[in-house]
């Protein structure tokens, strides 16, 4: 467990930076610039985060390709990305289709958008999907479910790992106006954050949700043996996920509304159900994959 906890006291030291440094970068920034406290926090955790990173990375022996879930050749490893992607896409787009055809989401928006905005809504969240799920897939399936791994084994890695994914999801979501802002909005970013947790059965769907995706995104780690399939993953599921945001709107009054999320109108119980379903097949898809490679 001592993996484990190096990578939780970094993400701790991340959230003590954002609620100490916030302030001081926004007196900095916001004469001339015109970015949200929250914002500037996230740009703030996010460096801490890196260079904590790297400075974990390599006292824990994770500084190589391999460690950080790069292990395949190039070639191999964007062949592995594309299927995952093309995978992510289908399987979200199956559960998109299940909540409009049980009346959960509402297009009203989508009409109005022409072709051309329509593109570029699919670029740019595409674009999205993809950083999203390099750096998360970097420090999560990568380094540190390499340390976990080699120190606890594969099944404490797969857990451990997607138990922090899942409450990662609940930070950074408060947003405070720039005529509110105070020596103690960071503080405040910090503990409004954390409320999330103090009342868990309002986000219990989403977590438990999350927490599988994280499961089914470890196991997918475990039987190829990198990274390159959670990647495409996970980037296809938040593309179609971004997207459907973007052009529809949940319909929580609809009779079924409780099976979307409380928390972002999404991720909840029939997200919980689809990824159950998928967990095995998926698994047994990539370690059938990947054996040939490995023998």
């Amino acid at each position: 467990m001592r993996a484990f906890a190096w990578f939780v006291l970094l993400f701790a030291a991340a959230l003590a930076v954002v609620a100490l440094a916030s302030y001081p970068a926004w007196l900095l920034l916001h004469p001339y610039f015109a970015f949200p406290f929250h914002r500037i926090g996230e740009r703030i955790g996010m460096l801490a985060l890196l260079i904590g990173f790297i400075l974990i990375a390599r006292r824990l022996g994770l500084a190589d390709r391999a460690s950080l879930g790069y292990g395949l050749p190039r070639r191999a490893f964007v062949r592995e990305l594309l299927l995952g992607l093309a995978l992510g896409v289908a399987t979200m787009l199956l559960i998109v289709a299940a909540m409009s055809a049980l009346g959960l989401l509402d297009w009203s928006r989508a009409g109005g958008m022409g072709a051309r905005a329509l593109a570029q809504l699919l670029i740019a969240r595409l674009a999205s999907g993809l950083a999203v799920a390099f750096i998360e897939e970097t420090f999560l399936r990568g380094a540190m479910y390499t340390a976990i791994e080699r120190e606890s084994g594969a099944r404490t890695a797969v857990l451990l790992t997607a138990l922090l994914y899942a409450a990662t999801h609940f930070f950074g979501k408060v947003r405070i106006a720039p005529a509110d802002v105070t020596p103690w909005s960071g503080v405040a970013l910090l503990g409004q954050s954390l409320q999330a947790f103090a009342h868990f059965a309002g986000i219990a769907d989403a977590f438990l949700a999350l927490l599988a995706v994280g499961v089914v995104l470890a196991l997918v780690r475990q039987a190829t043996g990198n990274i390159a399939a959670c990647l495409g993953l996970h980037a296809g599921w938040v593309w179609i996920m971004l997207v459907a945001h973007e052009l529809s709107a949940p319909r929580r009054e609809a009779p079924l509304g409780l099976l979307l999320s409380r928390f972002d109108g999404f991720v909840g119980w029939l997200v919980l159900a689809w990824t159950a379903l998928l967990a095995v097949p998926l698994w047994r898809f990539y370690a059938a994959r990947s054996a040939p490679r490995r023998s």
